[in-house]
């Protein structure tokens, strides 16, 4: 007998930011890696978001590539206060609308999937949390000596996100059309297409553009819209502005 899943993003989804950037953050305050990286390379683009003027993805992979590369050398086991601070101390930052509905999945006993284009040693930590069924995140390599080598798997694509689905769907033997899918950017798409019952959080305009050009998906999308403490359940008359 097939069982019902429900496969979440993590970043803007259920957590209210973005894990691989507080432990950007987390990095700089203790020193561990130059504040350079940010003035030089990252805040500019920070602000064109924060402003309006620019978008969200564009501001996220030119931290992911800067990100990647300051890690590069360094040893990941000398890093794991660090990791656990960005989750004991930000891992309850989440959407309300999301943790409910984790809470909902579990309570009728459907298996609950994490995937996320943060690192998997946070999401790693951040499924533990939340006592999540499995989980997948990006990937970074490490040498012989557990050192970052520079090299990653990524995982916050749409085409990885698909390729994740289908392992799950094979090991828990999962039935798509009965399931569940949350995101909110256009590396989230082919997750929410592919499922039975898609739900969009707080979406970005790339993705809304998206699924206001995918007929088939537009007709069975829920799109949610949390904001301080009230959470907004939109129709089909959403204007993309």
């Amino acid at each position: 007998m097939k069982t019902i899943g429900a496969f979440l993003d993590i970043d803007g989804t259920l957590y209210r930011n973005s894990l691989m950037i507080e432990h950007f953050k987390k990095l700089l305050k203790y020193e561990v890696i130059d504040p350079a990286l940010w003035h030089n390379h990252v805040k500019q683009t920070y602000y064109d978001w924060q402003k309006r003027r620019g978008n969200y993805d564009a501001y996220l992979l030119e931290l992911a590539q800067v990100y990647i590369d300051c890690l590069k050398g360094l040893n990941k086991n000398h890093l794991e206060f660090i990791d656990n601070q960005v989750i004991d101390l930000k891992g309850d930052k989440v959407y309300k609308y999301t943790r409910a509905r984790i809470a909902w999945h579990k309570s009728q006993r459907h298996k609950v999937f994490f995937i996320s284009g943060s690192p998997e040693y946070l999401v790693k930590k951040m499924a533990k949390k939340y006592d999540i069924t499995d989980y997948r995140g990006t990937q970074y390599i490490l040498d012989k000596d557990n050192n970052f080598t520079g090299e990653i798997i990524q995982m916050w694509d749409s085409q990885s996100k698909h390729q994740a689905i289908m392992e799950f769907i094979r090991k828990y033997n999962i039935d798509l059309s009965k399931s569940y899918s949350y995101g909110d950017t256009t590396g989230d798409y082919s997750m929410l297409k592919m499922i039975g019952h898609p739900i969009a959080i707080n979406p970005t305009k790339e993705l809304l553009e998206k699924i206001k050009d995918d007929e088939e998906l537009f007709e069975k999308i829920t799109i949610i819209v949390e904001r301080k403490d009230v959470i907004y359940k939109l129709d089909g008359n959403v204007e993309i502005l």
